[in-house]
């Protein structure tokens, strides 16, 4: 068993996974473990995935969502100090793995990283890593942009699970994703809990990965998507938000679910939007019973959280090897 392990949940998009695993194999260091799940896909697994060299590949009978996906294979690599999250629509560049490992041994205090997301055609960024507002809205920090010059380590509020590292121990320490969110803002839920106890991201701006995006789901503005990343996102504000902070935003929070549901409507999305909101409450209760332990277990301070919040939606406020500015970036909601 290496000490990191890479892994892949996979749907319905073989001809991504080939790449992606054709960029794994092109790796300028390749001390790791690889694994990749089945997720239910409709066609059975090919012959060449099932024979690709050092490959544990673990195969469900139906979709179990991204985030139990995830927490399979975690569970798969707990031996590992480190486990590799990669989408199957993500193509590593070949010092992908080095970079990302040199980030955890040169800040071995952090718990969590991300690597930098470029555009399929590389032209513009896809994402540095994920930003959270007062208000409970989520984006992927500069998504659309020109990819930034800076190349210092950037904190950030959580890492986005298309392609991320996290301690192993850590990660199942803290109950792994919450599977009841299936797919979409998980990561987000995820790194907000790190967060409240006393955990930090980096973003490796060198460990750069090219990303399709939303391959398996039908698109980023799919019903499915827009359906699971909002109805998500009241969970996660929820779950998270510490008592003081949740009365202070929740106005904020009605006001940005109006104006999202409107957006939507605008899209033809009205009433994915409202059937999202709609199956949130239903699950409040369940949504604050997991509130109370999490909140229970808070290390962190009001002011520490606070401190990587967003509180302009539409503006950059992220910092470079945490002083310097990094001033070409643009939000867009990741849901």
């Amino acid at each position: 068993m290496s000490e990191y392990a890479i892994l892949i949940v996979h749907y319905n998009c073989w001809d991504y996974l080939r790449r992606c695993l054709n960029s794994l194999r092109e790796q300028t260091v390749r001390d790791f473990s690889l694994y990749v799940l089945d997720n239910g896909s409709d066609e059975p697994v090919p012959d060449d995935i099932r024979q690709w060299p050092d490959l544990h590949l673990i195969e469900s009978e139906k979709n179990l969502g991204f985030a139990a996906g995830c927490n399979l294979l975690l569970r798969e690599a707990r031996d590992s100090t480190w486990s590799l999250l990669l989408n199957p629509d993500a193509a590593a560049d070949p010092s992908w793995f080095e970079n990302m490992v040199r980030a955890g041994e040169q800040f071995p205090e952090n718990t969590f990283f991300c690597s930098r997301l470029l555009s399929d055609d590389r032209l513009s960024l896809d994402g540095d890593g994920d930003c959270y507002h007062f208000s409970g809205l989520a984006w992927r920090q500069g998504h659309g942009r020109a990819v930034p010059d800076s190349k210092g380590y950037q904190e950030v509020f959580s890492a986005c699970g298309a392609a991320a590292m996290y301690r192993t121990s850590t990660v199942l320490e803290a109950g792994g994703f919450d599977e009841d969110f299936f797919m979409y803002m998980e990561d987000v839920d995820l790194g907000f809990r790190l967060r409240l106890q006393g955990e930090s991201c980096l973003l490796a701006p060198d460990a750069v990965v090219t990303h399709a995006g939303g391959v398996s789901s039908g698109g980023q503005r799919s019903r499915f998507a827009t359906y699971h990343g909002h109805r998500n996102l009241v969970w996660c504000y929820i779950k998270n938000m510490p008592a003081s902070l949740l009365i202070l935003s929740l106005p904020l929070h009605l006001l940005m679910t109006i104006i999202v549901v409107i957006r939507l409507g605008f899209r033809g999305q009205l009433a994915t939007a409202l059937a999202a909101k709609r199956d949130a409450l239903k699950l409040i209760p369940s949504m604050w019973r997991k509130r109370r332990e999490i909140q229970a277990g808070r290390k962190v301070s009001l002011f520490g959280l606070l401190s990587v919040m967003q509180f302009m939606p539409w503006m950059s406020r992220y910092t470079g090897g945490r002083k310097n500015r990094l001033d070409s970036s643009r939000n867009s909601p990741i849901i």
